[in-house]
């Protein structure tokens, strides 16, 4: 399985990579979020490549794709979709709304109200919507990506900590190096840089990497090593909210979706440290320090991380 599965994955990284240049780990923490069964919210400045990078994933898959753009006018209904009475069957029947789809890209979620992003909550944590007091479940695999502009305040609503905590992992994408700008440029642009790009992998694919991923190994010690790395963000001076239970399960299965990715059976320390800022920053609250200013999440996490000894065990299962 972790042959096959890194054949469609290998192939999907090549893709996404002639579309967007130089930001291998990104997509590769995409990716890992996709077999860990998690949503994902992609944060930073507006140009830089977000949306292309979702469609472009998206279209790497043979899934079905909506995409909905945010706007403070956007209704919960526009959302999860309506019940409307058929006059000529003389009978009520739900119209699905666009979060019926495999793979959805909500795009600059903070410019909805939060009653719309409400919405997105039973979707994202249940896989089923109610509307109208009927439950409609949502078909497997179901994978949120949503993208903010973080320094845009103006007609936006910030996400609070519980929708935040929805999402299993936070990336910034971050300006390319002056290399891959200048190839950027050089190269022909079609209008649609992800027309041309080809599905690599099904429905059933996904959900069968999604189970091998889920089965890979975590030692008690690597496990203590995730748990270690909470209690340090808890007890961290200058973190008033520190990482959840939530987050250590998030954190454990990403790491193993990453080791399996990398065609190992087992987790690494190494595993654990790549992901713990994408997965634990986003989810702390911190203490105002100073003069009303505050220490960024990703530096808190990041010292954490430095500071809390790695485990020494050997992490890979005992063989017969």
């Amino acid at each position: 399985m972790a042959e096959r599965g890194a054949a469609w994955l290998g192939r999907t990284r090549a893709q996404v990579g002639r579309v967007l240049l130089g930001k291998e780990r990104e997509v590769d923490l995409l990716l890992a979020a996709l077999l860990a069964g998690g949503h994902v919210l992609v944060e930073d400045v507006p140009g830089v490549g977000k949306t292309t990078l979702v469609k472009a994933v998206a279209r790497s898959l043979a899934l079905s794709f909506r995409r909905i753009q945010c706007t403070p006018d956007l209704l919960p209904s526009d959302v999860t979709g309506i019940t409307y009475f058929d006059p000529g069957e003389r009978a009520f029947r739900f119209r699905p709304g666009p979060v019926f789809a495999h793979v959805l890209l909500v795009d600059e979620i903070n410019r909805a109200t939060p009653r719309t992003q409400s919405s997105l909550l039973e979707a994202m944590e249940e896989r089923q919507v109610t509307v109208d007091g009927e439950t409609h479940p949502l078909e497997a695999p179901f994978w949120v990506v949503a993208t903010q502009n973080p320094v845009e305040s103006q007609g936006t609503y910030p996400l609070p900590e519980a929708e935040l905590d929805r999402f299993l992992v936070r990336l910034r994408l971050g300006y390319p190096d002056a290399a891959d700008e200048r190839t950027m440029l050089a190269l022909p642009r079609p209008a649609d840089p992800v027309a041309d790009l080809l599905p690599q992998a099904d429905a059933g694919q996904v959900l069968a990497a999604q189970a091998a991923a889920a089965s890979v190994h975590l030692s008690e010690a690597v496990a203590g090593y995730i748990v270690a790395l909470a209690q340090a963000t808890r007890d961290h001076p200058q973190v008033a909210l520190g990482a959840s239970p939530r987050a250590c399960l998030a954190l454990a299965r990403m790491a193993r979706a990453l080791a399996w990715m990398a065609g190992r059976d087992y987790v690494l320390p190494d595993d654990v440290q790549a992901l713990a800022v994408p997965v634990f920053a986003h989810r702390l609250l911190l203490a105002v320090v100073g003069h009303g200013g505050t220490r960024a999440a990703d530096d808190v996490v990041a010292e954490v991380v430095a500071r809390t000894p790695a485990p020494r065990e050997a992490p890979w299962p005992e063989r017969p």
